[in-house]
């Protein structure tokens, strides 16, 4: 195939795939693979009418019912909640536009709408980049225009290890049922989804088994002195460690409400429940000969900069000190 013998704005891609790039939006448009087909013909004439952006078989909307129906369901369960939220956006915004008309600057306008949650504005721009390159996989379009779009930073403050003094007063002021949800997060150093998810039978010698929701990574997790104790005097009300009083498995909403009020209680509010995660990292990095790695086989993460990020600067100060006993 020559491409001096294709219609105008029509061209020849990787040497194979033909595209009609629209001459005002510079979209690209996969065609008919048969130039001489009629079903290539009225493609090229609905293009050049510039009926190019109502919904249709490559619409978004279109796009995310394919992979929803595809790709979704091997995601793991929370970031499946997550896309479907994002996705729903997307679709109530983009849905009937074909996917070859999206710009970069379309998605950067649709970011800046949501600047003031930057949190927010970045995990539809993730979705929407997941969705992008599926199809980039699929041949609907030739390039993923979200690639290389800055996500927004944050204005919240960095997280970091709750202090010492609120893990004291937490252990003092908790409840029963929510110190049990307390030692068991900053214990085992697991996410609140996964700690409620464990039962008394993933309990054994070697510690606790869990199988985190969000990486689906198995880790088992020794017990510290002080979880094995809280451990042996709570009593087994169903077959969850973390349970209501009649043995029902506790909600995440109820969890997060407990660990909402405690942190009031003690005056700990700028320290959420996912920072009893880095607690836990920083606990491990600073005892003596602790390594990065050491923190990776508790948290679950698969990099040192995310094992550096969790543990914060006890990794930093512990090997310092290391480094300045031998100086006078």
């Amino acid at each position: 195939m020559v491409k001096r013998h294709l219609p105008k704005y029509v061209s020849l891609y990787s040497g194979k795939y033909l595209y009609f790039k629209h001459p005002h939006t510079k979209a690209l448009h996969r065609m008919p693979d048969d130039p001489s087909s009629t079903a290539f013909a009225r493609e090229y004439a609905r293009l050049r009418s510039g009926h190019h952006g109502t919904a249709g078989k490559r619409s978004v909307k279109a796009l995310i019912a394919n992979y929803t129906r595809d790709k979704l369901p091997a995601k793991a369960k929370n970031t499946q909640t997550a896309y479907r939220r994002a996705f729903r956006y997307i679709e109530e915004k983009i849905g009937a536009y074909d996917v070859a008309t999206i710009k970069r600057s379309n998605i950067v306008d649709m970011q800046n709408a949501s600047a003031d949650k930057p949190a927010t504005a970045n995990r539809r721009l993730e979705a929407l980049s997941v969705l992008l390159t599926y199809a980039v996989g699929i041949e609907w379009i030739v390039v993923n225009p979200a690639i290389g779009v800055p996500r927004l930073k944050s204005k919240r403050p960095k997280r970091t290890p709750w202090p010492a003094n609120f893990v004291a007063a937490a252990r003092e002021t908790a409840e029963p049922d929510t110190l049990l949800l307390f030692e068991m997060l900053i214990g085992t150093g697991q996410r609140i989804s996964d700690v409620l998810a464990m039962q008394w039978s993933h309990v054994s010698a070697d510690g606790i088994a869990v199988t985190q929701t969000k990486t689906s990574a198995r880790l088992v997790i020794p017990l510290t002195s002080r979880l094995s104790d809280t451990l042996a005097q709570t009593p087994r009300r169903g077959l969850y460690i973390v349970s209501l009083p009649d043995g029902r498995p506790m909600a995440y909403q109820t969890a997060w409400k407990r660990l909402h009020d405690l942190r009031t209680a003690i005056g700990a509010e700028a320290s959420d429940p996912h920072a009893l995660r880095y607690t836990a990292a920083a606990e491990i990095a600073a005892l003596p000969g602790m390594t990065l790695e050491h923190v990776r086989s508790i948290t679950g993460h698969t990099s040192d900069q995310m094992a550096r990020l969790y543990s914060y600067d006890a990794h930093q100060i512990a090997r310092a000190r290391e480094a300045q006993k031998g100086r006078k």
